[in-house]
């Protein structure tokens, strides 16, 4: 689990070894399961947190720092001042380098936009310490550049009118050398080293392949600086210097495939495939770098252990390829029984997948006395003192020892003893047998069996101490009781003779446990026992003990067969995690009352469950209703996946007073648009909107006379208002946002000839474009008649408070379809709109375009190149 080792082992496989590596150890060492690994990550996230990975495991060590000193340069970020001497610098450190690929044409045209001077000027000036604000100029300049340039061509970007992430698959060239001390050192510093020449030569080329949602990496490395070599999964290949480089320049490639017809043009076909990553050397520092790197300059201990690991997984190829000529042999003995039953296990006698099973490999030709040598060699027990079971399944779902193998099988060979047996195979053909060796004595003989003799196996209960535990084995004949059996326990267990005992026979624990009680007086045969049953025995408990929660075997078993550990994850945050042990057969109301014991909390009522959701990993969209559930079994599975986790909220009032409620969250907006508070109100479900309105008017500060109204806005647009009369239940706040807000008086006091439209806010790429993109909060505005386009701006502006220098830059548009017709400055604006009577989603409205000032409010559920989960590593 070591990331160093693993990172060592990795680059040791591909130096010296001749097949592909699997990056599976690597993947492990990031603490990651399967699903990790085959999630899509963004390559240059994960560059950056294995480099942060290393830098930590490298403290202290003597290769500290060397990450930095690699990769690491450094840019000053300055403002300028214009007219007064002020100057104000700051120096950061980086690690790669994001260049843009929208609008250049080349790797050069990114550094110019990467250190391009942005003055700060009219509404934007800067200020100064002891000047106040003054014009300046802003921008970057480069310290230093490290020896291996890392650059990032930023071909995924945000777009605005989409509202989406979308590839920039446009040509983008770069060079092979890299110039960046051109034109005068253009990119640097004043003071930055020129001595230290920062010459490159390109050595990798990381490629995407694919769009925004996915695709696939594959990268161009020429580790000797001149033969390009493609490495594309477990593939490698030699590629020239075109396809390596000029190929991976993106944008539209000529198919010579398809030549055109006639006089027409050749197919173009957009490339998808396109440069992401590239790694530069500098050249004064190439021979320090990329140094030979033999077998002898790797430290002794890291060989040895790398070539004996190599050594195992030689073996273990060579074994699976050998399989079919061998049978896996496993061997269950009392020693594997008493050590798993009542600790790893409670049912049944073993399991053979645990890995203290003795296993041996034994050649499917040879006779059973190899396995008998084996054993000997292995176990330590003469030949002579071994006598073996074979196992079978059993109809009810129980695998127990079931017929002795005999001497005559004994000097067959394994493969004929295997095919004449009705025997369980886990898939990796294997025989599993019980070890029956001497009970009276570790010296002495096994003992002979009649025709009527049967093995029983015996675990012993200890009520007080809730335990079950393994005590041995017996042969005993079919006609004899099962008192006789009782001097037997009794010594087992370490009792006196004549202590009273209640026994059970453990019949099955699918899907339900069985564990019947045996009557003393019954024969063997009578209670159809046969090899391989269990008995399970205990002391017979006269009185009643309150300390012993589980009184007998069966009750314990059933415990044990419905215990389930439940993570109880607080909803609101959920890094408080309770852990509680239960019973899936537990009820609703056992479950929450033992939360609540947990959480100290008086009223179990007031407890609210939600399960989980095993696909996105976070808590189903609707609560766990109050009873509404019968076990606790029942919460914990979704569409067949079984979890562990339930999540919690209290509340202030109990559940089932809740659920007769209506909960609606409603945003109040000011006369401005903008959001003053948030309200959560409870309502009988049977309530009207007036209702509603009416407990608002109470709540909001100065609101007690106010004519209000609520509305759902739904991306940015006004999609209905209720009337007073419609019924809350039908209310959805889930997915729409709940808007209430006073009318107007000049709303109130329209006259018949005026008109109340919708005002949304919008961009959008092209002037006239139906590629519009809402945002911003929408609101209704009287148009009066008459009223030119100069006059409605001007109530616009007042009544959002927005600057006349700002609001310059606004365009008004007549909107019709999601289309924008723009306004001129005499247009009479209420003549492009159609009488309407009713509130409702209109089509037409005006709209007001201009800079999405804050974006990220828009589109938080954004992420960066379209992955929802952060890449972690967790070693």
């Amino acid at each position: 689990k070591s990331l160093p080792l693993a990172l060592q082992s990795l680059f040791y496989k591909v130096q010296f070894n001749p097949n592909a590596v699997a990056t599976k150890d690597l993947t492990r060492s990031f603490g990651w399961d399967s699903m990790d690994a085959f999630t899509q990550h963004d390559v240059q996230e994960l560059n950056r947190v294995l480099c942060e990975k290393l830098e930590e495991k490298m403290k202290g060590t003597r290769v500290e720092n060397t990450i930095q000193h690699l990769f690491e340069g450094h840019v000053v970020n300055y403002i300028e001042c214009i007219d007064v001497d002020y100057q104000s610098t700051r120096k950061e450190s980086f690690m790669d380098l994001q260049l843009d690929v929208k609008g250049c044409k080349n790797v050069y045209d990114s550094f110019d936009k990467y250190v391009e001077v942005e003055t700060l000027e009219g509404d934007n000036k800067y200020r100064a310490e002891g000047h106040g604000l003054q014009d300046a100029k802003k921008g970057v300049l480069f310290k230093e550049f490290p020896p291996v340039l890392q650059l990032q061509l930023k071909r995924f970007e945000y777009d605005f009118v989409h509202d989406m992430m979308v590839k920039v698959n446009e040509r983008y060239e770069f060079p092979d050398k890299l110039d960046l001390d051109r034109e005068g050192f253009k990119y640097m510093t004043k003071d930055s080293d020129k001595s230290i020449k920062s010459q490159y030569t390109l050595y990798s080329v990381l490629v995407h392949s694919g769009g925004v949602h996915g695709g696939h990496y594959y990268a161009f490395i020429r580790p000797d600086g001149k033969q390009w070599l493609k490495f594309d999964d477990e593939k490698v290949t030699k590629v020239s210097q075109s396809v390596a480089v000029d190929e991976q320049f993106g944008g539209d490639g000529t198919d010579n495939t398809n030549p055109g017809f006639g006089n027409n043009m050749p197919l173009k076909m957009a490339r998808f495939s396109n440069a992401y990553m590239l790694v530069y050397i500098r050249d004064s520092d190439r021979d320090h770098i990329l140094c030979d790197v033999t077998k002898e300059d790797i430290a002794k201990h890291l060989r040895e252990r790398l070539d004996k690991e190599q050594e195992e997984k030689e073996r273990r190829k060579k074994e699976k390829q050998e399989a079919h000529l061998y049978t896996y042999v496993k061997i269950a003995t009392d020693k594997d029984m008493a050590g798993q039953i009542g600790q790893q296990t409670h049912f049944d006698l073993v399991d053979f997948e645990n890995p203290d099973i003795t296993k041996l490999r034994v050649p499917k030709q040879a006779h059973f006395s190899e396995v008998k040598a084996q054993v000997e060699n292995a176990l330590g027990i003469p030949a002579r003192q071994q006598r073996f079971w074979m196992w079978a399944a059993r109809e009810n779902a129980t695998y127990r020892p079931s017929r002795l193998i005999t001497p005559e099988e004994e000097d067959s060979r394994l493969n004929e003893i295997k095919e004449g047996e009705p025997v369980r195979f886990d898939g990796k053909n294997t025989l599993n047998l019980f070890l029956e060796t001497p009970t009276k004595s570790p010296q002495g003989d096994l003992p002979a069996l009649g025709s009527s003799d049967i093995m029983l196996f015996f675990k012993l209960y200890d009520a007080e101490k809730q335990s079950l535990t393994y005590v041995g084995r017996t042969f005993a004949q079919m006609s004899s009781k099962v008192r006789d059996l009782f001097p037997h326990m009794c010594q087992l267990a370490g009792y006196s003779l004549d202590e009273e005992l209640s026994v059970f026979e453990e019949v099955k624990n699918e899907p339900t446990v069985m564990c019947d009680p045996l009557v003393r007086h019954d024969s063997l045969h009578k209670c159809q026992l046969e090899n391989g049953d269990i008995i399970c025995f205990q002391k017979d408990l006269a009185e009643p003990n309150p300390a012993v929660k589980y009184r007998l075997v069966p009750d314990y078993l059933n415990y044990i067969k419905n215990r389930q550990v439940v993570r109880f994850t607080k909803s609101e945050n959920r890094d408080e995690v309770i852990q509680l042990e239960l019973s899936k057969l537990n009820s609703y109301n056992e479950v929450t009352e033992a939360l609540a014991a947990k959480l100290d909390l008086d009223d179990p009522a007031k407890i609210r469950l939600t399960a989980h959701n095993t696909y996105s990993n976070a808590p189903r969209p609707t609560p766990i209703k109050y009873q509404s559930v019968d076990k606790l079994s029942e919460m914990l599975v979704h569409y067949n996946q079984v979890t562990d986790i339930l999540y919690y909220e209290i509340l202030d009032i109990p559940l089932y007073e809740l659920e007769r409620l209506k909960s609606l969250k409603i945003a109040f907006h000011n006369d401005k648009t903008e959001e003053v508070d948030t309200y959560t109100l409870r309502l009988p479900k049977d309530s009207k909107v007036e209702e509603v309105l009416q407990e608002l008017r109470r709540r909001i500060p100065n609101a007690g006379s106010e004519q209000l109204r609520l509305m759902e806005v739904f991306y940015h647009k006004i999609y209905k208002t209720y009337d007073e009369n419609d019924k809350i239940d039908s209310i959805n706040d889930q997915y729409w946002t709940l808007r209430a807000e006073a009318v107007s008086e000049e709303e109130r006091n329209m006259s018949p000839n005026d008109r109340l439209v919708h005002v949304y806010h919008f961009t959008s790429r092209d002037s006239g474009s139906s590629n519009m993109t809402n945002f911003g909060n929408p609101f209704f505005f009287v148009l009066h008649e008459g009223e030119t386009l100069v006059q409605v701006r001007e109530r616009i502006r007042a009544k959002l408070n927005v600057s006349e220098e700002e609001f310059a830059k606004w365009k008004v548009a007549f909107c019709s379809v999601s289309r924008p017709e723009y306004l001129k400055d005499d247009d009479i604006v209420i003549s492009r709109f159609m009488r309407r009577d009713s509130y409702g989603p209109w089509e037409h409205y005006l709209g007001l375009e201009h800079e999405d000032k804050n974006p990220k409010a828009r589109s938080n559920h954004q992420k960066s190149y379209g992955y929802d989960k952060p890449i972690k590593i967790y070693s």
